[in-house]
C-alpha cells in the first residue's frame, strides 16, 4: 500500500500515482520532486528501492530488521534517516512507530511497518506550509520532521501532567494510594527512558542536515531546521528534568512509607509500653493467680489504683507527644 505526490515548480501537479512510475515522473523534468511512501513494505517494494530507485542495500536491510535506533547515514546517493513517532496511549504507557525515510536530490520516500503513523498528519502539514514548497525535497522532510518532532514534544507534555498529578496522590496516604503511586512512579521512568532513546539521537539528525556538506538544506530553509533543533534541545532538556524529578518523587516515595512505617512502630511501641504496665503491676502484687481477688479489699483497690492510673498516664503523655 503506497501513496505519492509531485511537485512541479512548488506546485502540487498529481498524486496517488503507482510507485512504479516514480522514476519516470523523476526523468521527465528537472524540476520536478517527487514524495511515495509505502506502508507495510513488502518484497516487491523493496526490490522497486533496490532496482528502480537505487538505494543501497544497508538501507534496505534497516528497514527489514526494524528495531533501529534514531539515526541519518550517509551513502553515495541518497541518505538514510530512521526515526520514531511517540505517543501516549489511554493506559499511560509510551508507545513508538519507527518511520524511515530516503532523502534524494529530488524525491523522499517514506517507509511505515504499519499504520499506527497516521501519514495524513504530514499531509496535512505540507498543505498548510505549501509556501515552502519550492524548496523541494528540504521542505518535504521539514514537514515529516516537524510532525514527528511535535509528537515528542506531546509526549513530554503529557508525562509531564502524568507527574504532577502523582505529586497530587502522593501525600494523600493510604496503602492503596502507595501501591498506585509507586506503580504510576515506575511506569513514568520506563516512558522516559524510552522517549530519551528515541530523542537524544534527533540532535545529531537535525544537526547533521543542517550542515552545507549533506546538500539536502538551501539557507532558505536553513532556519525552519533551526527550530526544529531548537525544539528537539527542549524536549531533551525537559526530559532531563522530568526523569530527575521523577528520581525524586520516587526517592519521596519511599521515605513516605519508611515514615508512616516507623509511625506504626511508635504507635505499637506506646500501646505495648501501656500494656505492660497492667501487668507489671498485676504481677507484683501476685495477681497472675486464678483467682486475684481473695486478697484484702484494699490491696486489691491498690492495685487497680495504680494499675489503671499509670496506664491512663502514659497514654495521656504519649498522646500530647502524638505518639499513638
Amino acid at each position: 500500500m503506497s501513496s505519492s505526490r509531485m511537485y512541479r515548480d512548488g506546485s502540487l501537479v498529481a498524486q496517488d500515482f503507482p510507485a512504479n512510475e516514480v522514476k519516470e515522473r523523476l526523468a521527465e523534468d528537472d524540476r520536478v520532486v517527487v514524495w511515495l511512501d509505502i506502508c507495510q513494505p513488502s518484497e516487491d517494494d523493496l526490490r522497486l528501492l533496490a532496482e528502480e530507485l537505487g538505494m543501497h542495500e544497508l538501507a534496505l536491510e534497516d528497514i527489514v530488521q526494524q528495531a533501529q535506533r534514531a539515526k541519518l547515514d550517509r551513502y553515495d546517493t541518497h541518505l538514510f534517516l530512521n526515526t520514531y513517532m511517540v505517543r501516549l496511549d489511554a493506559a499511560g504507557g509510551l508507545t513508538d512507530v519507527e518511520v524511515s525515510a530516503f532523502v534524494k536530490p529530488r524525491a523522499l520516500v517514506t517507509v511505515r511497518y504499519n499504520d499506527r503513523f497516521d501519514i495524513r498528519e504530514v499531509l496535512a502539514r505540507w498543505d498548510e506550509s505549501a509556501e515552502l514548497a519550492p524548496h523541494g525535497v528540504a521542505f518535504l522532510l521539514y514537514g515529516l520532521l516537524d510532525t514527528l518532532i511535535d509528537g515528542h514534544f506531546t509526549a513530554v507534555q503529557q508525562l509531564d501532567s502524568t507527574l504532577e498529578q502523582v505529586q497530587g496522590v502522593m501525600f494523600k496516604g493510604g496503602a492503596t494510594n502507595r501501591d498506585e503511586v509507586q506503580r504510576r512512579i515506575f511506569t513514568a521512568r520506563r516512558n522516559l527512558v524510552r522517549l530519551r532513546q528515541v530523542t537524544l539521537p534527533m540532535r545529531e539528525v537535525v544537526n547533521s542536515l543542517m550542515r552545507p556538506t549533506m546538500h539536502t538544506v538551501d539557507p532558505e530553509m536553513l532556519p525552519y531546521y533551526q527550530d526544529l533543533y531548537d525544539h528537539v534541545l527542549r524536549v531533551i532538556e525537559w526530559s532531563d528534568s522530568l526523569r530527575d524529578l521523577n528520581t525524586t518523587m520516587l526517592e519521596t516515595n519511599l521515605m513516605l512509607q519508611n515514615n508512616q512505617l516507623n509511625l506504626i512502630v511508635k504507635k505499637v511501641t506506646g500501646w505495648a509500653a501501656i500494656i505492660a504496665v497492667p501487668t507489671a503491676v498485676t504481677g507484683f502484687f501476685g495477681q497472675n493467680l486464678a483467682f486475684p481477688w481473695r486478697h484484702t479489699p484494699a490491696e486489691f483497690i491498690i492495685s487497680l489504683v495504680v494499675t489503671f492510673g499509670l496506664a491512663i498516664s502514659l497514654y495521656l503523655v504519649f498522646r500530647k507527644k502524638t505518639w499513638i
